[in-house]
């Protein structure tokens, strides 16, 4: 039997109703907030890398801390792998081993299962420096998401892997296009 929507009236079939058009716009809204939130911690995450180059001489950047965590999660790595991890170039993550070296962070020593192979690991000085960073951090962490719900937090992990997908996969695609901002109500633009 066929439905007499598309027997009688074949126009009206791809009609949709006007319940279903609200909820597609409030979901463009709400995908336009979450990239525009998503830009914002992008942008955050930016600054912080920029304050890096102001930073006191025992400091370490944020880019050197992210190498010695992919040294403390991974264990020992040469240089390249540590630079592809890093998504970095060999000779940036070079020059950073070498400083991190100089203050005591890291050793570079040959790799036991191949000798012409030199592997950058942790050293206890570099490991504690890790350790009070993530504890600082878990602080800041803690706190600035005390009152988010479970369930909430577990979207938001779900949806943060969808989007680092999504950049993961960017290069598939002939770069990183942003799409155009959808304009919303009462915004009056649509950049």
């Amino acid at each position: 039997m066929t439905p007499p929507s598309t027997a009688k009236h074949p126009a009206k079939a791809t009609k949709r109703p006007a319940k279903a058009t609200r909820a597609e716009g409030s979901r463009v809204v709400e995908l336009t907030e979450l990239g525009d939130a998503f830009r914002r911690v992008f942008r955050a995450l930016g600054r912080l890398r920029g304050r890096d180059t102001h930073l006191a001489g025992g400091e370490l950047s944020h880019a050197q801390v992210e190498l010695l965590i992919e040294l403390q999660e991974r264990g020992e790595l040469p240089a390249g792998e540590l630079a592809a991890a890093a998504r970095l170039t060999p000779a940036t993550v070079t020059q950073m081993l070498d400083h991190l070296a100089d203050c005591g962070q890291v050793e570079r020593v040959r790799s036991e299962t191949d000798r012409r192979v030199v592997v950058s690991r942790l050293t206890p000085q570099g490991r504690r420096k890790i350790e009070a960073k993530r504890e600082a951090w878990q602080s800041r962490w803690e706190e600035a998401l005390q009152g988010v719900e479970e369930r909430d937090l577990r979207a938001a992990t779900r949806v943060l892997g969808l989007l680092g997908t999504v950049f993961e996969d960017a290069s598939s695609v002939g770069g990183c296009e942003v799409p155009r901002r959808a304009s919303r109500p009462g915004s009056g633009t649509g950049r």
